[in-house]
């Protein structure tokens, strides 16, 4: 098995402490950054992702693979910098206003970073304004907004809104997912995608990614 193989077989085990010894141990043997980052991490994650999809795996299963691929990815993270290696995209993602509950934005974080997107994390209880303050800033290509509640989906609604008042409509995609979202609230409220799960939701953010490149 190839150094490459091993990182991934350990991280999809969760093995975070193997993981980064590996990490460490393929860059001084002189395997590019980037090489690390796609033939190892990356179809690591990639695999626990289509596993959690068709139900294979689980939510601790994910949490703790996520964690090696963090562990991972700290170890890469200088390299890759100094390599001029640039991230897919840009997503800033949060769980929306009045809503507190974070595990599956938690999940979303996973899967996005797993698929080399740079994610800013903006926690829970977000404002509309705060999604799209940030997207400017940040100069971001994806919002991505989480509700477990239905008394909060509508607050998806105002941050369409707040991004159109912006003028970035054009320029960023809304993403929105939680239980009870559906695909006719995404129609109605006009946001650009609704996915039913983290996995479906990384594979979609790149791919508006690289359209928007």
């Amino acid at each position: 098995m190839s150094i490459l193989e091993e990182i991934s077989d350990n991280l999809q085990h969760g093995k975070a402490k193997a993981v980064k010894e590996l990490v460490q141990q393929a860059v001084d043997e002189g395997i590019p950054p980037e090489t690390v980052l796609k033939e190892g991490m990356l179809p690591g994650m990639n695999i626990i992702g289509e596993k959690f999809k068709n139900n294979e795996v689980y939510v601790p299963e994910v949490l703790v693979a996520a964690r090696a691929m963090n562990m991972g990815a700290q170890v890469l993270k200088p390299y890759l910098e100094k390599a001029g290696v640039k991230a897919v995209g840009k997503v800033c993602l949060g769980t929306v206003q009045g809503d507190l509950h974070d595990i599956g934005k938690n999940l979303v974080k996973m899967m996005l970073e797993g698929k080399g997107l740079e994610v800013i994390d903006l926690g829970v209880d977000v404002s509309p304004d705060t999604f799209v303050n940030t997207a400017v800033e940040q100069n971001c290509q994806i919002i991505c907004c989480s509700a477990l509640l239905t008394t909060t989906m509508g607050v998806m609604g105002e941050v369409v809104k707040k991004a159109e008042e912006a003028g970035i409509r054009d320029k960023v995609k809304i993403m929105i997912g939680g239980a009870p979202v559906s695909q006719a609230f995404c129609d109605q409220i006009g946001a650009d995608c609704y996915t039913p799960d983290a996995a479906s939701c990384a594979d979609a953010a790149v791919q508006f990614c690289l359209a928007m490149q």
